[in-house]
């Protein structure tokens, strides 16, 4: 395993990140497909035989439970100091903005109960699991900084969101003198690379790390076009950003195969090996062991210029999807620009 310190913080942390969206009770959540505790204590146990010492969840994820098993799995398996936990938690919803929950006291609450979770006094990485649209980022900031100055967050970092929207709010963070966002977690793999067109170089210019969530967009990128699995099947979140593209993409997932055959390695380790290329620690998710076995081979791949190239030339541009979906960037730009008419008429 190689390692690498995470952006502009002291973090430590294994070049392959443990995602835990996999984990967690099946009949608590959006996903019917998740390793329930035992599984999951075995996953995390291999990972970390393996070097891995950075892991991801949400509180989101089936319904706190992927906390839960993480954290009870970590306190059995490892010594705190030596693991680094990441977790995520979600913008106010409708419900907590009607009833005047402010940023503040939603974080608050968010980060106690993932505490609670995960069972640890600290968060090494606390991620705004998507940007809040709802809320004035000054808000969400001195919010964030608040708990990091209490010690219950180390850093913090964000996922789902623009490039000009991380530059805003480490702006106003520096001006303030407030905690800076240190990591963005956003989409991005061989047959999404939307993000090279404005985060990669905003994160490059600002020793920013890039951890990337969907690094095999879901599985897609290491098996056949013909074969099916359980979570190809029940999994309509990915189905939404993949099926769209299916044909252009698989000129990609089959030039990825071409490759392996060619080393003598698996997919996994040729598509990771390209991604490991590009970012400081994409986000792995696993549901077997060959899945931790093949991600870590995928470190010491090297992909000559040539490869590299061979793998990207199809590329068509995605439209944006999920989270980010076209739409609804339009539709805030559309709201943005109209308050800024209306305060300019003022």
């Amino acid at each position: 395993m190689e390692y690498i310190k995470l952006g502009n913080s002291d973090l430590v942390v294994s070049r392959i990140c443990l995602g835990c969206m996999g984990f967690g009770d099946a009949t608590n959540g959006m996903h019917s497909w998740t390793l329930d505790e035992e599984k999951s204590t075995e996953i995390i146990k291999k990972a970390l035989e393996n070097g891995i010492n950075f892991f991801d969840t949400a509180i989101g994820y089936q319904g706190g439970t992927s906390e839960q098993y993480l954290g009870r799995a970590l306190k059995r398996l490892a010594n705190r100091e030596d693991v680094i936990i990441a977790t995520k938690f979600p913008a106010r919803t409708k419900k907590e903005i009607e009833d005047n929950i402010s940023a503040r006291e939603h974080i608050q609450n968010m980060l106690n109960q993932s505490l609670a979770n995960l069972g640890t006094d600290y968060i090494d990485l606390y991620i705004c699991h998507m940007w809040d649209y709802e809320t004035p980022i000054e808000e969400i900031m001195e919010a964030l900084n608040e708990q990091v100055e209490l010690g219950k967050v180390r850093y913090i970092g964000i996922s789902n969101c623009f490039a000009w929207q991380l530059e805003k709010a480490n702006a106003i963070a520096e001006k303030n003198g407030w905690s800076k966002f240190i990591s963005v977690q956003n989409h991005y793999n061989l047959i999404f690379r939307e993000e090279e067109r404005e985060m990669m170089g905003c994160c490059l210019d600002g020793n920013i790390a890039m951890t990337p969530y969907s690094a095999l967009a879901s599985g897609r990128l290491v098996r056949d076009v013909s074969e099916s699995t359980k979570r190809l099947e029940e999994d309509f979140y990915a189905k939404g950003k993949y099926d769209l593209t299916a044909d252009q993409d698989r000129i990609i997932i089959e030039r990825v195969a071409e490759i392996a055959e060619k080393r003598n390695m698996t997919r996994i380790q040729i598509a990771l090996g390209w991604l490991l290329s590009k970012v400081a620690s994409p986000v792995v998710g696993a549901t077997k062991f060959s899945h931790i076995e093949e991600a870590v081979k995928a470190v010491s791949v090297r992909l000559t210029e040539e490869e590299i190239k061979y793998l990207e030339e199809p590329y068509i541009p995605h439209k944006l999807v999920g989270l980010m979906a076209e739409k609804q960037y339009d539709d805030i730009s559309k709201k943005l620009m109209l308050d800024k008419i209306i305060s300019l008429d003022k």
